[in-house]
């Protein structure tokens, strides 16, 4: 690897400014990232996959590592880690989230340590700060899943790769890739920058042979993980064509600054290029899954605009533009602290549901899979009956639980008077499954419907006996 002249890295004179880019960025992240952590009014909002990371993080350690046997392997260091938390202190969405903005600020100090190494303070503190003002950095710094916590450890993989420190590059990448296997994505990218050096193909086998064992276990899981997802749509494909041109644009002004570009285009676009590729035959691809790539992005930002000098209109001509977006980003970053920025509210429907339901009213969910609105509000589901649960998500080591045959769904829908129905919004597709269409033809068959009540991203229907009182 190419040693950094001393000269260009932080300047004793310039001691103001080496401080202002390792200070500002992280900082940054985090006050982003504590704006609206709740995101709404009241209680604040959860979507479904911080809903199973709540209940999943819940469970009892013995629990918690047989599900991960069956089930969600790939997010098992996840899950154990705020088991941790949990375990610390159980605070709510605040406990939630926390990690994530933490994470997001340590990897805004990467990206400016990273563009330090590249091309100096100046670089550092424009490529951090960016980062942390990027959109979707915002949005998965304020969730809770493992997202942030990635590309925080990929972030200083890169670092460590450039300071040839391998056996330190090997075990960070490595924890990366067991927080999410997709990060293994970021090893062809690094290879670009580093593939001669004897260290780094010795800690990419290293990394790839200490993955195969989740990979494996994963392997085994991705029907029922992934069986939801489609191939890359063409709104992804061109998102993708924007990100190439904007990578393009950016790499034409720092032309000279090849060393950086091998660090900073393969980063920005091997991962989401790759995974997309991948998913023409397995579709596996979810632009959260490589949300690290924007690393990539934002040492580039900080690598053209710190080239911007003095007042001409070729130099300020990408100050304009820095600017232009972030009346924009600005709207977007206001937007993701609302509850309308994700799928669906669970605690929103777990509020309808209480509003709605009496003790001792039947409860169901269509599809099976909805049970997750539910199960990280226990106080709300337990005074329910659930009518087609035949084991609980512990007992069946599972995310939603098991549910029991048609026939005895059929037969427990009949004997119940008044039913809570949890349903995806009408514009979703019905799946076909026995045990879905028996809750849908009991209903319909045994029951008026009484009322229904969009909840963001859900409907709460509630259905009384044939010739009963709604109320």
């Amino acid at each position: 690897m190419e040693s950094v002249p001393l000269a260009r890295k932080h300047p004793e004179a310039d001691i103001s400014r080496t401080a202002l880019w390792r200070g500002l960025p992280p900082l940054l992240a985090v006050v982003l990232g504590l704006w609206g952590l709740e995101r709404g009014p009241g209680g604040g909002s959860m979507w479904r996959d911080e809903s199973v990371t709540v209940e999943v993080a819940h469970r009892p350690l013995a629990g918690l590592l047989d599900l991960l046997w069956h089930v969600d392997a790939v997010h098992g260091l996840y899950y154990l880690l705020m088991h941790g938390v949990y375990g610390l202190w159980d605070g709510g969405l605040w406990a939630l989230r926390l990690p994530s903005v933490a994470a997001t600020a340590l990897a805004a100090a990467g990206v400016a340590a990273v563009a330090d190494r590249l091309a100096g303070p100046r670089a550092a503190l424009i490529a951090g700060s960016a980062y942390a003002l990027l959109p979707p950095v915002q949005m998965y710094a304020q969730e809770g899943r493992s997202y942030a916590l990635v590309a925080c450890a990929v972030v200083w993989a890169t670092y460590l790769m450039l300071a040839e420190r391998w056996v330190a590059y090997a075990v960070v990448l490595l924890l990366g890739c067991w927080l999410h296997e997709f990060a293994v994505l970021a090893l062809p990218a690094h290879g670009c920058a580093a593939r001669r050096s004897r260290g780094w193909r010795s800690s990419a086998v290293a990394v790839v042979a200490a993955l195969l064992p989740l990979a494996v276990v994963s392997a085994r899981q991705a029907r029922q993980q992934l069986g939801w997802l489609g191939r890359p749509s063409w709104q992804d494909w061109a998102a993708y064509g924007v990100l190439a041109v904007a990578v393009v644009l950016l790499a034409r002004g720092v032309r000279e600054e090849r060393r950086a570009l091998r660090v900073a285009v393969p980063l920005a676009l091997l991962p989401p290029g790759l995974l997309m590729t991948l998913s023409l035959v397995h579709p596996w691809y979810v632009d959260r899954y490589v949300l690290y790539a924007l690393v990539g992005f934002a040492l580039l930002i900080g690598l053209r605009l710190a080239r911007v000098e003095g007042v001409r209109a070729r130099a300020v001509w990408p100050w304009v533009l820095a600017g232009a977006l972030l009346a924009p980003w600005g709207w977007w970053s206001l937007w993701l602290r609302t509850p309308e920025s994700r799928k669906d509210d669970a605690l929103a429907v777990a509020a309808a549901v209480r509003e709605r339901a009496r003790p001792g009213d039947g409860v169901v969910f269509l599809p099976a899979r909805r049970r997750e609105w539910l199960l990280s509000s226990p106080d709300t589901y337990a005074p329910l009956r659930d009518l087609a649960l035949a084991e609980t998500p512990e007992a069946s080591h599972s995310l939603w639980g098991s549910e029991s045959t048609p026939g005895r769904i059929r037969a427990r829908l009949a004997g119940a008077t008044r039913v809570v129905a949890l349903l995806d919004p009408p514009d979703q597709p019905l799946d076909p499954y026995p045990a879905e269409v028996a809750k849908r033809e009991a209903l319909a068959d045994g029951f008026r419907l009484c009322s229904v009540t969009d909840v963001r991203g859900a409907r709460i229907a509630v259905f009384a006996r044939t010739g009963a009182d709604c109320r």
